[in-house]
């Protein structure tokens, strides 16, 4: 074994050992299920906003974009940037506040079927049975790509067989969130997040000096683009460049449409319910934007000038050319040319920290709904506090296991996985949380109809090609839940006095 690769291991072990250390930490606070699944309630804006953020962006920040990039998609990853910066920030600026005061006037919610259930009255249960639904479902799905990420990272770097890299990430994951639960999450995702912003920054300044400065790495990539077009680095590279660069109308509003995404995502939405106060809301809504433009920023030059730099400058011959799948592992493979072995290990724990910031908080968020909403909620209603946090462990388990076999493909995409998950949330529940919080006619039955509309139409939409059924499906979906929720909520005559009370009480709340 090289002194390169024993450098690797053990920045890697180091960074792994830390992160299990902070979940045994966090274990010791954890007194509740309001504890576990919430922080109490009193998590900071700054660890609030990074921890938001990185769970939000994921893998497919550090491994898919800068892979499609290389690819020559630079327009659809930056129209898809610049509708998750909208997004994200009228998220923050018109979702947190009203939906951590709503939450709090309707039963002190914790979980989002929850907060429905006790937003909407629904008493049938419905709601809260086809929520968790939806949840387990497409987080399975989200899931699968963090342990696809972890798989490929550790291919890239020790080499090492990509079902073996896939059980080290799984073990890793299930350690620090079963242990620690919403506290360990939201700290480590802090870390990680600060990690990736420091990995970017460096990385791309390094990488557009060491090329020539802006003007000369622009040119050698755009000299790389024609050569790869031309076929003269395969046929299937010229394929890919080629379609990219066919980028239409239809493809710059798929590209928009992901900022839809951010008002339904349990794992983000949920942080805004767990923020200290208010007051503090404004805050963190500044650090996470400006984190997240400097991240995408660092997406674009790492991910195009990923192929002159790691071609070595030499485009006649070249060092190395990605391809055959090998394109998601552009940030890895600069890394490891850019710096000594320990600096690049440390750095490379970046994409670990994206898939493992994500995988948490997903897993967090659905054992959240299955052990409070369906087994308290309608299986065991007087469980103890010690029973609930057991079943959620014991969800996170079988949903960790699904995806495992969901990631057993090494040639699964990460960006394909996450895009799929991204637009079942956002059709299903983003409209229902913007009616929930917003207008008062809103029913349970129409919830109900919006919920089911949203989520058979991402399905339906997913499996179909050609046309119109090119747009990306989050749109459609999205749109049809808005429209049959406020369809049927305006047909429903059966408003409940009680409800429509405890709306106009939230209204009323001070900040």
């Amino acid at each position: 074994m090289s002194a390169q690769i024993v450098a690797k291991i053990i920045a890697f072990v180091l960074y792994l050992g830390f992160m299990v250390y902070i979940g045994l930490r966090s274990a010791k606070k954890n007194n509740s299920s309001m504890d576990f699944f919430l922080g109490g309630r009193k998590v900071g804006p700054w660890i609030t906003a990074l921890s938001a953020e990185a769970s939000d962006s994921s893998a497919w920040l550090l491994m898919g974009l800068p892979g499609l990039c290389y690819l020559g998609g630079v327009k659809e990853t930056f129209w898809t940037a610049v509708g998750l910066i909208v997004g994200t920030y009228l998220n923050w600026l018109f979702v947190a506040k009203p939906l951590r005061k709503c939450t709090i006037s309707f039963g002190d919610s914790i979980t989002i079927p929850e907060f429905f259930t006790n937003r909407f009255k629904d008493k049938t249960h419905l709601l809260t049975i086809i929520s968790v639904f939806f949840i387990v479902l497409f987080f399975t799905i989200y899931t699968a790509s963090g342990f696809v990420a972890c798989a490929k990272l550790f291919n890239s770097v020790f080499g090492l067989k990509y079902h073996i890299g896939l059980v080290i990430g799984l073990v890793v994951i299930l350690s620090y969130t079963i242990l620690g639960g919403y506290l360990a999450v939201c700290t480590t995702d802090f870390i990680q997040g600060a990690l990736i912003f420091v990995a970017f920054v460096f990385s791309a300044v390094i990488a557009v000096v060491s090329l020539g400065g802006p003007a000369e790495a622009m040119a050698k990539v755009s000299d790389f683009s024609v050569r790869a077009v031309n076929g003269q680095f395969g046929a299937e590279m010229a394929e890919k460049f080629i379609a990219n660069k066919s980028f239409s109308a239809m493809s710059v509003i798929s590209a928009l449409a992901w900022g839809l995404g951010y008002f339904g995502m349990p794992h983000i939405i949920i942080r805004f319910m767990g923020i200290r106060s208010n007051a503090e809301i404004k805050t963190a809504r500044r650090v996470g934007t400006v984190w997240m433009v400097i991240a995408y920023i660092g997406t674009f030059i790492i991910g195009s000038l990923g192929t002159v730099y790691l071609a070595g400058g030499d485009l006649a011959n070249p060092l190395m050319i990605l391809s055959g799948g090998a394109e998601e592992t552009v940030f890895s493979a600069t890394m490891q040319q850019m710096y000594p072995a320990f600096i690049a290990g440390l750095f490379l724990c970046a994409i670990l920290a994206a898939s493992m910031s994500t995988a948490d908080s997903q897993l967090l968020s659905a054992s959240s709904a299955v052990s409070l909403d369906i087994y308290k909620g309608l299986i065991n209603k007087n469980a103890d506090e010690k029973t609930v946090m057991n079943v959620s462990r014991i969800t996170v388990l079988v949903i960790a296991a699904i995806a495992f076999v969901l990631s057993l493909n090494p040639a699964s995409s990460i960006f394909g996985l996450v895009s799929y998950a991204w637009a079942g949330f956002g059709s299903t529940f983003g409209p229902l949380v913007i009616l929930a919080l917003f207008w008062r006619g809103m029913t349970n039955k129409g919830a109900i109809a919006g919920l089911i509309a949203g989520g058979v139409t991402v399905v339906l939409w997913h499996n179909l090609k050609g046309g119109i059924f090119n747009v990306y499906e989050i749109l459609p979906g999205f749109i049809a839940c808005l429209v049959f929720a406020v369809a049927v909520s305006l047909l429903d005559r059966n408003k409940n006095p009680e409800m429509l009370a405890e709306f106009d009480a939230y209204k009323k709340m001070e900040d």
